[in-house]
């Protein structure tokens, strides 16, 4: 019986002759129309090093379609350089990015009413942009991961993309000599690849891989290594034994199933962006989740990997170490993972795990459960007045995540960063940086400049910065973000004054304005909703639509 679902809902006879005409024209023979059509959504790009090797991916895709009986019918989906747009205005477009990838899929599926999708992707936004479609079309499908970089090398040390935003604090501060800081930017990035720590990237294919959403292993491959191309062979025979099983994203993705993936993000110290994405594409599955779910699931899951930006080591050495198995079974023999839980292999996670030896005594990239780098996890939700509906603050790294000091406030990301290159920035200060929120950025930009700026002056712990803003997965230090409801909807944020004094305390998970309610009151009355930066194209209709980034600033919730 055909499982080609477009073939069997095209009526029969001289209806279905304009249909087949346009496969004809592509070299498609009668024996092809029982077959499943398969979509591949390739996000090769020469726009960035993330994606500019992903071809051999889609080629190899290709090639194992058609191996496992399946037409392989690719698309493109575009991409955002985060690292190139960090800084500048371009940086509004990249969550914008998520969503218009997410767009690409779900519409290239239904609008060709495709049996399956094999999503290929490398840059940050490509992995929750590629997710939400999948689950909004919900036919089979699986992420295939176009894998990471390999370090830069300068002087013995290895280096990667955050290396040269911290050298630019470095530099401005005297620290590093002009000729060091030339050989760091033109040494960090040595070839193709996703950024190299647990950043948002390597992240967010992470949690696909304990999602089930992803084949085992695939989520810390290399891009330039050869088995990665093997391995998107197999997840194409994988992605046709799945249409044949009628295994759907959504019979994948519940909620057992992204406590998985959350537990692993803990584990790994990955990204403050995972919360953001994590509630976006629990809503395009239709699975209750809230803010609050991630600090429920950070109390009880230890962080197990060394790993930058707060740690020692690239995602590539935790693939050398085990990889994600390695994590996952040291999480399932603490009972921190739902092992029951099916994946796109067909079989679930305790029996994708069997066969994954026990952790290695010649690393210490992974720890046992019972010695963590810290007991819970990283990524802790603050609330207070400052951010009744949470924010986010990642904890790593940090001698003491807890500090009272005057607001140094700044409307925009350029004049703060401008404030900390000429030493006006000092220790104890707490940097605000507003209207960068969804809707007032647009597009919630990420502040790694700064952040990187302050980490290269050495104020990375006794400097705070909280903004409305996102912050890069190579971001740490005494840093908030996501702070809800942002400046542009009138949260309290849009409030401080120079000098006022905020408590971040991750203890308490507080963040909280030092201001008595009756100024506050005062202040309140006073406030204007500025004028929208962009009132057309794109970025306008993403700041008219988006919602609250406790929400995961999704466009299509009420």
């Amino acid at each position: 019986m055909s499982i080609n679902r477009r073939s069997k809902n095209i009526t029969e006879g001289v209806a279905r002759a304009p249909n087949r005409s346009m496969y004809y024209g592509m070299g498609y023979t009668d024996g092809d129309f029982g077959k499943p059509m398969i979509g591949v959504a390739n996000g090769h790009s020469t726009i960035t090093p993330c994606n500019s090797g992903l071809q051999k991916l889609a080629d190899a895709a290709v090639a194992g379609l058609k191996a496992a009986g399946a037409n392989p019918q690719v698309f493109g989906t575009p991409t955002i350089s985060d690292g190139m747009a960090m800084g500048t205005e371009g940086m509004k477009y990249s969550l914008v990015s998520r969503e218009v990838i997410a767009d690409c899929v779900e519409t290239c599926v239904g609008g060709q009413w495709l049996d399956g999708v094999l999503v290929i992707g490398g840059c940050d936004k490509n992995m929750p942009g590629g997710m939400m479609g999948m689950l909004r079309a919900n036919v089979p499908a699986i992420y295939v991961y176009g894998g990471t970089i390999l370090p830069g090398r300068y002087k013995g040390q290895d280096l990667n993309i955050v290396s040269v935003f911290e050298a630019v604090g470095q530099f401005s501060a005297g620290k590093m000599s002009e000729e060091d800081f030339c050989q760091i930017e033109k040494r960090a990035i040595p070839g193709s690849g996703s950024c190299g720590g647990m950043y948002t990237a390597n992240t967010m294919s992470s949690a696909f891989e304990a999602l089930g959403m992803s084949l085992p292993f695939a989520s810390t491959m290399a891009n330039v290594e050869d088995p990665i191309v093997a391995h998107t062979q197999e997840a194409a025979r994988i992605l046709v034994e799945a249409v044949k099983a009628d295994l759907k994203p959504r019979d994948i993705v519940t909620k057992k199933s992204i406590e998985n993936a959350v537990a692993v993000i803990m584990a790994t110290g990955g990204s403050t962006n995972a919360v953001l994405h994590f509630l976006a594409i629990a809503h395009a599955a239709e699975v209750e989740w809230t803010i609050d779910d991630f600090e429920r699931v950070r109390q009880r899951t230890p962080v197990l990997c060394d790993l930058k930006p707060s740690g020692k080591y690239l995602a590539i050495d935790l693939h050398r170490a085990g990889g994600i198995p390695a994590v996952m079974k040291v999480l399932l023999e603490a009972g921190l993972l739902h092992g029951d839980c099916i994946t796109i292999t067909g079989k679930t996670v305790a029996e994708n795990l069997a066969g994954v030896p026990a952790l290695r005594t010649d690393q210490d990239v992974i720890r046992p459960a019972s010695h963590p780098i810290y007991a819970d996890g990283h990524l802790a939700i603050l609330k207070g007045n400052l951010s009744p509906e949470g924010c986010v603050a990642k904890i790593t790294g940090l001698k003491n995540p807890v500090m009272t000091g005057p607001a140094r406030v700044f409307d925009d990301e350029q004049s703060a960063l401008a404030a900390i290159m000429a030493n006006k920035i000092v220790a104890g200060d707490v940097m605000v940086l507003r209207y960068l929120g969804p809707r007032g950025g647009p597009g919630m930009p990420e502040m790694l400049a700064p952040t990187g700026a302050l980490i290269g002056q050495g104020l990375g712990e006794s400097v705070g910065l909280i903004t409305d803003g996102r912050f890069s997965g190579g971001t740490w230090g005494m840093v908030v973000g996501h702070v809800a409801p942002e400046a542009f909807a009138g949260g309290l944020i849009a409030l401080v004054h120079e000098g006022d004094s905020i408590t971040i305390d991750s203890h308490q998970r507080l963040l909280q304005l030092n201001v008595d309610d009756a100024e506050i009151a005062r202040r309140r009355a006073q406030w204007q909703q500025p004028a929208p930066r962009y009132t057309r194209g794109v970025l306008a209709k993403f700041a008219r639509n988006a919602n609250s980034a406790s929400r995961g600033a999704v466009l299509d919730a009420d």
